[in-house]
């Protein structure tokens, strides 16, 4: 990819991961993202979330990570005080090339990751199988609802895979590695990876280890 393929996007960072294929709702407070949805909603209606590497969602000066999400505004309620409810959803990944300055709210210049389709294979229903019993888990300590057993978890293996990684219970820096995974097959085997260091963890709880 050159230069040509770089496009100017306003940013939201926050401290959560947007996968592709996930939905997350922000609360839109500030006045410089009140202008940022105020502008996407005049144009394509489509933003890129990053999350937060060190500092805060409120009042700037924040790291953040190049790797996140093109999102795009689903639905938008606007607040009699100004202030915005929304309802983002993810499409593709992106790769910050450069920040621009936060004036009059963060932007940058990204490009698109190159997609490369997940395989229908044993990795993903091995994926799911484990994420089925972490989240069975977890639910007998309270922490977490056990998955249904007839929920469906999209109609391709991209929006299956990614969905298991939204699904998962991790923090945000491993939601963010399994973003940044190199292709599908890497991001399957860190996220079978992160299941069961989980599922060791609440065995050991639940032994009264």
């Amino acid at each position: 990819m050159g230069m040509a393929d770089e496009r100017r996007l306003a940013m939201f960072p926050v401290s959560t991961v947007l996968f592709p294929y996930g939905r997350l709702p922000l609360h839109v407070f500030e006045p410089r993202y009140r202008r940022l949805v105020t502008d996407c909603l005049a144009g394509e209606g489509r933003l890129g979330v990053v999350l937060i590497a060190r500092g805060s969602e409120v009042g700037g000066g924040d790291e953040r990570f190049d790797v996140g999400t093109v999102a795009r505004i689903e639905a938008a309620e606007p607040q009699p005080d100004g202030r915005w409810h929304l309802v983002v959803g993810g499409l593709d990944l992106i790769r910050v090339r450069r920040w621009l300055e936060d004036s009059p709210y963060p932007s940058a210049l990204v490009q698109d990751v190159d997609a490369v389709p997940t395989e229908d294979g044993d990795d993903l229903r091995v994926a799911e199988l484990e994420l089925r019993r972490v989240r069975a888990l977890l639910s007998e300590l309270g922490e977490a609802p056990p998955m249904p057993a007839a929920l469906s978890l999209g109609d391709s293996p991209d929006e299956i895979a990614w969905r298991l990684c939204a699904l998962a219970p991790v923090n945000a820096f491993d939601r963010q590695r399994l973003l940044e995974a190199s292709g599908p097959r890497d991001r399957l085997v860190l996220l079978l990876d992160l299941l069961r260091a989980v599922g060791e963890d609440v065995r050991r709880i639940l032994a009264g280890g």
